[in-house]
């Protein structure tokens, strides 16, 4: 639904769609210039109309809206830095990457950061991503001390998790949080940043010739480090995998030359996909390769090795377009979070992942610590487990289901800005807070003007195409 823009404000018509490039999207993309502009923009707007978007990288229909409005804010790139707090200010429309080029020469470190530093500090929030330390110190929103929010009436407000005294702040503020951008739009946030002394990582590498004594490992090293993740062979019946451990090098720690410039920081893109590759060329034969020479190329057991950040935390942002490797047919990352004792669906999902033909090169495992209060938080204590699968595969949606069955049964849940493909009711058993939430969202968000292509798929649409509200439980 389109309707009248603010004057001056200009719009262009786009086919957008999340990283996994399934589901394009014609939408109307607008760039507010400014504060006065977004707010005229919003009160403007009539009921499910439209949807923030950052840099596109939730890989579903989360941040798209077909034939509504969109909303980029590149404008919004404030950033302000306060070295004695050791905390940070930013627009919405400020890179990760942006921030990191910052901080890092100045001694501080990003409290969380997920795969990709190309994430907008309100797409970090919207989605409550989280990275290889959320067993240490949880997801983006734990460490977000204020924000700005310009809710569905245009009202801009203060947010803070405590709410300083109002219990209905704290709400606003946690159902924000991990909220996909539906509760109003996230202008400015600050948060708290990790003071380093050095931007190298001190990395210990081992490994695993099977999941069990992989899964056994990274327990242990869950008292250890700060980061830790593990790439899985998912074409390998054993499961055999390589744990990567890490923490922030001191400086006393590096090597003499290093010393003399120990925050150094140039993260540099080394290469690009093709614009176009068959969607042939990702299939299981090629993968069975790449995964032996990844695995063989891990080394046994090092410790100690100092690795630049780019390369530890984001080693897929060095290959500009990585997502193109799965044709133009895309690809669907499909990510679960189960409790601790609900271990054993790791390798159930491996195996229904071989059994169907799936071949993932990009299938990495984590330890989840304490859940937030968001309600639509992704992490839950315990296990989380991503694939990257070709989007064409015969029968994946049909076994995708099937596993969101044993997921859900286990009280575990998708998440959000990995999904594409959920249903209602899926969603519905795996976040038993989204009543909680959506009342808090329809106090801010009264007209129902802020809406996505991911809120008609969980919330609107059973799976007979009839309505259905989240309120209906």
């Amino acid at each position: 639904m389109t309707f009248s823009l603010p004057a001056g404000m200009t719009a262009e018509t786009r086919s957008i769609s999340g990283w996994g490039r399934t589901n394009p999207a014609a939408a109307r993309v607008v760039q507010p210039a400014s504060m006065e502009q977004l707010q005229e923009l919003v009160r403007a707007a009539p009921p499910r109309s439209m949807i923030a978007r950052g840099l596109g990288r939730s890989y579903g229909d989360a941040a798209q809206l077909a034939g509504g409005t969109v909303i980029e804010l590149p404008a919004f790139d404030r950033i302000s830095l306060d070295s004695t707090s050791g905390t940070l200010t930013a627009g919405a429309g400020v890179s990760l990457d942006q921030i990191l080029r910052m901080i890092v020469p100045a001694g501080f470190f990003l409290p969380v950061t997920p795969g990709t530093r190309n994430v907008t500090v309100g797409g970090a929030i919207a989605a409550d991503v989280h990275g290889k330390n959320h067993h240490v110190d949880g997801s983006f929103g734990n460490h977000v001390r204020r924000l700005l929010l310009m809710d569905g009436t245009g009202t801009l407000r203060e947010l803070t998790p405590s709410g300083q005294g109002c219990v209905a702040t704290a709400e606003c503020f946690w159902a924000t949080v991990g909220g996909m951008g539906l509760t109003g739009v996230i202008v400015e946030a600050t948060f708290s940043l990790i003071p380093i002394t050095s931007s190298l990582i001190s990395v210990d590498t081992t490994r695993f010739r099977d999941l069990a004594s992989l899964m056994e490992g990274m327990v242990a090293a869950d008292a250890k480090y700060r980061y830790s993740v593990a790439w899985v062979d998912s074409l390998d019946p054993n499961g055999r995998g390589v744990l990567t451990c890490g923490d922030h090098a001191p400086v006393e720690s590096l090597a003499k030359a290093q010393q003399a410039h120990p925050l150094h920081y140039d993260p540099k893109a080394l290469a690009s996909t093709p614009p176009f590759l068959p969607g042939g060329l990702l299939n299981t034969f090629t993968v069975r390769a790449f995964n032996e020479a990844w695995y063989r190329k891990a080394p046994k057991q090092r410790e100690g090795e100092q690795q630049a950040m780019a390369p530890f935390f984001h080693p897929l942002d060095g290959v500009q377009g990585w997502n193109r490797i799965y044709g133009p047919a895309g690809f669907l990352q499909y990510q679960f979070a189960v409790p601790t004792e609900a271990a054993h669906l790791v390798p159930r999902t491996l195996e229904a992942l071989r059994r169907v033909g799936a071949p993932s090169f990009l299938t990495v495992l984590k330890r989840f610590g304490p859940s937030n209060p968001a309600p639509l938080s992704f992490p839950i204590p315990g296990w989380t487990l991503a694939a990257d699968v070709p989007a064409a595969v015969p029968g994946l949606l049909e076994v995708l289901n099937r596993l969101d069955e044993d997921v859900a049964a286990a009280g575990g849940r998708i998440y959000l800005a990995k999904d594409s493909r959920q249903s209602p009711a899926m969603f519905r058993r795996s976040y038993p807070r989204h009543v909680d939430w959506n009342h808090r969202r329809s106090e801010m968000d009264p007209g129902r003007i802020l809406d996505s292509d991911l809120l008609a798929r969980v919330e609107r649409k059973n799976e007979g195409g009839m309505a259905h509200e989240l309120t209906q439980g």
